[in-house]
Order: C-alpha cells, then sequence, then structure tokens
C-alpha cells in the first residue's frame, strides 16, 4: 500500500504559548498590578480571625455594652434635655463605642494587610486605576460573561452558598431540641445560648471560607501563569530588545577586533625585537628605560595575526628572533602592554642584548 507523508510547518507553531515567563515579562506584568491574588482570601482571614477574638474578647464586649445601658439608663435620663447636654451624652457614647470596637477594626485590617501581603507582597501601582475606555466596551463585557473564568466565578458562589447553607442547616437542626425549650429559658440564657451559637457558626463558616479560598488562591495561581505564557519567538524577540540583536553585537565586536587589531599593528614598528615560534607564534617586545623597568610586550599573536605581526616587522626591519620556548611562555602569560614577567626577564634580557649587539647599540643594564 502507498504511504503518504503529511508535511508539517513547524513555524505554525512557533506563536503557540508554551514557555514559562521571563522575569522581565514577570516583572512588566507586578508593575501594571497583574499579580495572582485571591479576594477570597483577605475576607476569609478577617473572618476567621474576628470570630476567634470574640471568643476572647466577646465577654468584654457584653460587659461593656451592659455598662453603657445601665449608664444611659441611669446617670443620664434624668438630665434636662438642652443641646450641650445631648450632645455630650451622644460624643461620649460614640466615643465609648469607638473604643470598644477599635480591636475588632485593628485585627481585621492587620488580617487584611497579612493576606494580600503573603499572596503579593508589597506592591504599590496605580496602574489599575488609570482611565481606560477598552474596560467600558459592552460587547467585550458581555463576551466576558461566557468565559471560563466567569464559569468558574459562578460555580465558586454556588459552592460556598451550597456549603455554608448546609453548615448552618445542620447545625441548626441539631439545635432544634434547644429551640423549642428556649421558650421557658431566662431572657439572659437565651441571649448566652444564641451568641454561643452563632459564634460557632462563624468559626466553621470562617474555616470553610478559608479552605475554599486556598483552592481559590492556587486556581489564581494556575490562571496567572497560563497567561503569562510566552511563545518561543516573543522570548527571543525580548532578548533582542534587552541585550541587542546578537547579529549587531557580533558585527561590533568584530569592528572591536579590528581597531585593536590595526592599533597594535600600529606599535609593531616600534618594537625592538618580534620572537617567533616561528609560525604559529609572535609577539613584538619594546624596551625604553626612560618610560618602564622592564620590557613591554607591545603586540601578540597567533597563526594569521602572527603572519601579520611578521610581514609589518619585516617591512620595517624590525629583528626576528625564534625561540619557540620563550615565544609560548610570552603568549599565554603576558597580555598586549603589560611588562615582561620576573621568572622571564633573564631570557628576554639575553634576546635584547643580543639585538643590540646587532644593531651596533650599547647593552642596557
Amino acid at each position: 500500500m502507498p504511504r503518504y507523508a503529511l508535511q508539517l510547518d513547524l513555524q505554525l507553531f512557533a506563536g503557540e504559548k508554551t514557555e514559562k515567563a521571563t522575569p522581565k515579562k514577570r516583572q512588566e506584568a507586578r508593575n501594571k498590578g497583574q499579580v495572582a491574588k485571591s479576594m477570597e482570601l483577605p475576607s476569609a482571614f478577617i473572618l476567621f480571625g474576628v470570630t476567634l477574638l470574640l471568643f476572647g474578647y466577646g465577654s468584654i464586649m457584653r460587659d461593656k455594652i451592659e455598662s453603657m445601658f445601665v449608664s444611659t439608663f441611669y446617670d443620664y435620663l434624668n438630665l434636662e434635655m438642652t443641646m450641650n447636654n445631648v450632645s455630650v451624652l451622644f460624643a461620649q457614647l460614640i466615643y465609648e463605642g469607638f473604643v470598644l470596637l477599635a480591636p475588632i477594626f485593628g485585627l481585621a485590617l492587620v488580617m487584611a494587610i497579612l493576606a494580600s501581603y503573603s499572596q503579593i507582597g508589597f506592591l504599590l501601582t496605580m496602574e489599575p486605576l488609570k482611565m481606560s475606555f477598552s474596560k467600558l466596551d459592552p460587547i467585550k463585557g458581555i463576551a466576558n460573561l461566557f468565559k471560563l473564568r466567569s464559569l468558574v466565578e459562578l460555580f465558586k458562589s454556588i459552592l460556598k452558598m451550597t456549603v455554608i447553607g448546609l453548615v448552618v442547616f445542620f447545625t441548626i437542626w441539631n439545635a432544634k431540641s434547644d429551640f423549642i425549650e428556649m421558650g421557658r429559658w431566662p431572657i439572659i440564657h437565651t441571649f448566652s445560648f444564641t451568641a454561643h451559637l452563632i459564634l460557632m457558626l462563624s468559626v466553621q463558616i470562617a474555616a470553610i471560607l478559608l479552605i475554599l479560598a486556598l483552592f481559590d488562591y492556587m486556581y489564581q495561581k494556575y490562571e496567572y501563569e497560563k497567561n503569562l505564557r510566552m511563545s518561543k519567538d516573543e522570548i527571543k524577540q525580548e532578548y533582542k530588545n534587552s541585550e541587542g540583536d546578537p547579529l549587531i553585537k557580533g558585527k561590533i565586536r568584530e569592528k572591536q577586533r579590528r581597531m585593536a587589531l590595526q592599533r597594535m599593528m600600529q606599535d609593531v614598528p616600534k618594537a625592538d625585537v618580534v620572537i617567533t615560534n616561528p609560525t604559529h607564534f609572535a609577539i613584538a617586545i619594546r624596551y625604553d628605560p626612560k618610560k618602564t623597568e622592564a620590557p613591554v610586550v607591545v603586540a601578540k599573536g597567533m597563526d594569521y595575526i602572527a603572519l601579520k605581526i611578521r610581514q609589518v616587522a619585516e617591512e620595517h626591519g624590525i629583528v626576528r628572533m625564534e625561540n619557540k620556548p620563550l615565544a609560548r611562555a610570552l603568549y599565554d602569560q603576558v597580555e598586549i602592554g603589560q611588562t615582561i614577567p620576573a621568572d622571564l626577564f633573564q631570557a628576554v634580557a639575553e634576546v635584547l642584548a643580543y639585538v643590540y649587539k646587532l644593531k651596533g647599540k650599547t647593552n642596557v643594564n
């Protein structure tokens, strides 16, 4: 049977977002306020913390509220109804109420800050508050209603209401006998039982909301990472924008190498001697006792550059000497512009002495 091969153009998949976001894109998204954050977590933390606070602080609130009512009816009821007296009374009650509720408000604020900081850290940006007419697009708004994210939010709301409703139902159902007997209880006992039942329900609901909020945060994290994914082309383009086009950088480096080679070749005619390998390495050395205490390597190279150094030296009558071990040691140990190290100074001094003798110069100690 004949086989048919289906040819695929791999470039069709180049724009598919399969790669994790780069640190640069993550930082840009963070600066715009785009972070993985669950709006359910702060409210669950607040409800859970305030409920736990009321277990210890509830009796103090009860006594304080009772004292406020007693003071109002026994101490202020017989006061003359003047504007000044009423103002003082209301100011006193407002102050006492604020002091009474301050721990709850303070704890709620702390829990909200902790819940937000645990998710995104410290972030202060005004980008989400900027005016954007795209947010007012009704067609886009209707389309968002049918996205997967909207369906997930609807499912979360239904799940929360269902779970909370079941918890409330079973809690009240288990206490139905107490509700039947409540008519014969003293009023203080009724209030105490009702407050305890409400607190227990609050703890259970807060714990459930906290668990659901943690799952919601994991989902938000997943969605955030998914939306931040990049294609291979985007990563390449970001690298080009941040680091520069590799082709352009290569041309710049090549130009820099040419300029450095040109400057180096301009110093070869100033050399006293060129030590060779004889063909693979060439090192040009210059010694000026007025400027330096030791000979200096003014040019060096291997293969093609070594050939160019020898050609320039021949054109300008620079003495060339073959010394394979010394040439290799100088090439490996000494950079251009550096003086000869102490362990090679004796060998180089002998070469320079021989060169000076050839040129009829006086040997410099």
